[in-house]
């Protein structure tokens, strides 16, 4: 079975910043392949026009730019926020104000966002609102694991479902 839209597909795979020199950002083993449903909007255009076609046991290589991932990195991305967003009931998550801290957040338009804690001074934080990859090249190595077809479950969930997400919402 060939990879296509409304197809469940597991695979492995190492991501890499650039390319196969670079620095590995993330690996993904088969003790816990990477399962998503293809063509759901989910993961970035691009990955998935390089998989499609792709059958069970096929390994891969390929490479992202930026401009087709998340982008240049954006000046105005990292913004200073009011020490006084990160309080709850009065009293200030010290918590959340360590550098690296990844933090869910939303814009005043209700958006989510994820910001990462770049710097705690005296009244403000400074976060930056980039994706980590922005400004950076992907390129992926790995192997489909598994191609299936999607459950009608899964199809009107939008997403993949598997052993360990059963009763779970997505992530």
């Amino acid at each position: 079975m060939k990879i296509e839209k409304n197809k469940v597909v597991t695979l492995v795979y190492k991501l890499q910043e650039n390319n196969e020199q670079g620095e590995v950002v993330e690996q993904v083993q088969e003790d816990k392949p990477f399962v998503f449903l293809y063509g759901s909007g989910h993961m970035l255009p691009k990955f998935e026009e390089q998989l499609e076609g792709l059958s069970q046991e096929e390994s891969f290589n390929f490479k992202i730019a930026k401009d087709d991932a998340y982008g240049d990195f954006q000046d105005n991305a990292v913004v200073d926020v009011p020490k006084k967003i990160f309080e709850v009931d009065g009293e200030l998550r010290e918590d959340l104000l360590q550098i690296g801290q990844v933090i869910p957040m939303e814009d005043k338009e209700g958006n989510q966002l994820t910001g990462i804690v770049k710097e705690v001074q005296e009244d403000k934080v400074i976060m930056d609102f980039n994706h980590p990859m922005a400004g950076k090249d992907l390129y992926f190595t790995g192997k489909v694991m598994e191609v299936r077809d999607a459950t009608q479950e899964e199809l009107e969930h939008g997403h993949a479902h598997n052993e360990e997400q059963e009763g779970q919402e997505e992530q």
